[in-house]
């Protein structure tokens, strides 16, 4: 019995998948890279945004011809789209077997039992029998980088945004736990180690009365054979001092801060339900690169969200001309139902948001490259990540100011005879918007 797995969306979903890999393995069934030669296919989908759900259905769909071109017997739906839409995709997708929950995708070996004795099911709950703490892990990172999941779910409700609806309430995972994994992951060989959750700053609120993401920085840091710890989705309204004193102290906690502004218009901030302003913004930011030395800091804004007038776009221009991050993400609001702003009158046109979108992300890449360029002659860190595909010598990498997958690379003239996973110090000989090019010390 040879599984396939297809993960979409973000390293949370990505963790799910692999905690389901883990069970997988535990039930010793085979995995395999290739759908073609699956008996059964999990596609582990997203439903964030529209661009994301279109993904998820076509993925699901082209697996599903596995089932008549290939070996492929059965077809399971797990993560958020299907916990959306179940009922809907249960009948208006027959070729699909089982569609698992975000809750409950933890009795995927159940599931796969309930298939293959030949039952169709919506599994949207988990299991009471099941109480299990620690779980199973296939690691599906390369071997020198791993995600480390502290929470679940989100109490944020920003309007724009269906994950609470689909995740739950923010649930921090135990402390004990966390640690642990980490342990586990740093002795497996994991080099740089990526903590994740909805919202980073809030972990341990809801379980220990307080904000535990600095202690759990300071304690991280003390792990043997970690060099890197990452932190994403750090939410500013929980961005306390204790909080940049650990980025600012520990050696091994990158100075990348990920921090979702997502626009500068107090008006348009309290619309989509987040909790600063832009002056409370300016403030933590100012102090962000005061107190951590040789900061990165990387960030996503929204437009054409519903109201957003000239001079809310104009205001976010003006934030982000003044602010020079290093990385920002650009997204046009996607109008997604059960959300408030999805009900939300004054819409904004398809196109103005197509050209709000390329103009600001014109004034990023303009902002990005005079950025890289200032780093030329800098000397990195730099873990290898591969090899360019025509020049063997030219390797592919990322320092601390860059993260897998959302930020750019930088390629590592004369590579020699370094191997995927080293880390080597380099300098950098030409900055562009999303590249830099450098040569190995």
């Amino acid at each position: 019995m040879k599984i396939g797995m297809v993960s979409l969306g973000c390293p949370k979903n990505l963790v799910d998948s692999e905690v389901m890999l883990g069970i997988i393995r535990d039930k010793e069934l085979e995995v395999t890279n290739d759908p073609a030669e699956a008996d059964l296919i999990i596609v582990n989908t997203c439903g964030f945004i529209e661009s994301a759900k279109e993904e998820s259905i076509n993925t699901v769909l082209q697996m599903g011809e596995y089932k008549t071109q290939g070996s492929c017997k059965y077809l399971i739906m797990t993560g958020c789209l299907g916990q959306r839409y179940a009922d809907e995709l249960f009948e208006s997708l027959p070729e699909v077997d089982a569609i698992v929950g975000t809750d409950s995708f933890t009795d995927i070996g159940w599931v796969i039992d309930q298939v293959m004795a030949g039952k169709r099911l919506k599994h949207l709950e988990k299991l009471e029998s099941k109480n299990v703490k620690a779980l199973p892990r296939m690691l599906t990172t390369p071997s020198y980088m791993a995600y480390l999941k502290i929470a679940e779910g989100c109490d944020n409700c920003c309007s724009y945004c269906i994950i609470p609806q689909l995740r739950g309430p923010y649930t921090s995972r135990p402390y004990d736990e966390v640690m642990a994994e980490a342990k586990a992951l740093a002795e497996h060989g994991t080099k740089e180690l990526i903590v994740v959750a909805q919202d980073t700053t809030r972990y341990g609120e809801d379980l220990y009365g307080k904000l535990m993401l600095p202690q759990l920085l300071r304690d991280l840091n003390k792990l043997e054979g970690i060099q890197w710890i990452r932190v994403m989705y750090l939410y500013p309204n929980n961005f306390n001092d204790e909080l940049i004193a650990a980025f600012a102290e520990c050696e091994k906690v990158c100075k990348y801060i990920d921090i979702p502004l997502q626009h500068a218009s107090d008006r348009l901030l309290d619309s989509m339900n987040r909790y600063d302003t832009r002056a409370q913004v300016e403030a933590l930011l100012d102090k962000l690169r005061s107190r951590i030395s040789g900061i990165t800091i990387r960030t996503t804004f929204i437009v054409g969200f519903p109201g957003e007038t000239e001079e809310d776009f104009a205001e976010l221009m003006d934030f982000v001309e003044k602010q020079r991050f290093e990385n920002a993400g650009v997204f046009q609001y996607s109008q997604e139902e059960g959300t408030v702003a999805g009900a939300m009158e004054n819409q904004i046109a398809p196109e103005i948001k197509e050209n709000r979108y390329h103009e600001l992300m014109a004034l990023q890449a303009g902002i990005s490259e005079e950025l890289h360029q200032e780093r030329e002659d800098a000397e990195l860190d730099v873990i290898v990540e591969g090899f360019d595909e025509e020049n063997p010598q030219l390797a592919v990498g990322r320092s601390c100011h860059e993260a897998p997958d959302i930020d750019g690379s930088i390629f590592i003239e004369n590579a020699g005879d370094v191997q995927v996973g080293d880390m080597v110090r380099v300098k950098i000989l030409q900055g562009f918007t999303y590249e830099m090019v450098a040569e190995l010390i």
